[in-house]
């Protein structure tokens, strides 16, 4: 079928922050006490708004007997993870020619911060490609895996779900994108997905897995009218 549009999430998919974010906050996280396997780090919070994410790591931090997360930790996170974004972010390999090519209405749905993946899409040049059909979970009642933001840019594109495509790298993306009755494909093309990320979401219900966006884009030019 011809989608009517696409919804790309951000970290991982467009940009490639993902791993940037991981290294940072495991690490920081690991000053505290707070100590994840890679593999468990990504299942539990790679595409969680923010809101839930800090929640969790609150009720971790109290499970060890130390109380609610330190004042100071969210700041020195925030201008940590900064840092290396402004200094590291570059748009994942692809995507500008894809975007070049395919004309279609699209949008970009994320769980960061309204203010923060705005910074990323003008950082890397993708601003332009998607204004004014940029939308954070910041706008929504529930963050992935709930379908609240992806059904929230297909009302502000005027498109029906069941005829849109997500573009999603992780797990509650695609939980996401399902519930909202959409067609989902992964996205495998970012620099922190490891061996066994394709088959995670597949086994979550991704349609299809993508590794890179001449793939991605090989496959939307081809579809059938």
């Amino acid at each position: 079928m011809a989608f009517e549009a696409i919804l790309f999430d951000c970290d991982g998919v467009l940009v490639d922050s993902e791993k940037i974010y991981v290294e940072v906050e495991r690490e920081h996280l690991a000053r505290i006490g707070l100590h994840y396997e890679l593999k468990d780090y990504m299942d539990r919070f790679q595409g969680l708004v923010a809101n839930d994410f800090w929640a969790a790591l609150d009720l971790d931090h109290q499970a060890l007997g130390k109380g609610a997360l330190p004042e100071t930790f969210g700041p020195e996170l925030d201008a940590a993870t900064l840092e290396r974004i402004t200094r590291e972010l570059a748009a994942i390999a692809g995507i500008k020619e894809l975007l070049d090519a395919h004309s279609g209405p699209r949008a970009v749905a994320s769980s960061s911060r309204l203010e923060r993946l705005i910074q990323k899409l003008q950082h890397t040049g993708l601003h332009s490609y998607f204004e004014p059909h940029i939308y954070s979970g910041e706008q929504v009642d529930k963050g992935k895996p709930a379908p609240d933001l992806f059904l929230f840019a297909a009302d502000n594109l005027g498109v029906t779900p069941a005829a849109t495509l997500v573009v999603e790298d992780s797990v509650n993306g695609v939980r996401a994108g399902l519930a909202a009755g959409m067609t989902v494909w992964g996205f495998v093309g970012g620099g922190h997905c490891h061996a066994g990320h394709a088959d995670q979401l597949l086994a979550a219900g991704a349609h299809r897995v993508v590794d890179s966006h001449d793939d991605l884009a090989a496959l939307l030019l081809h579809q059938p009218a």
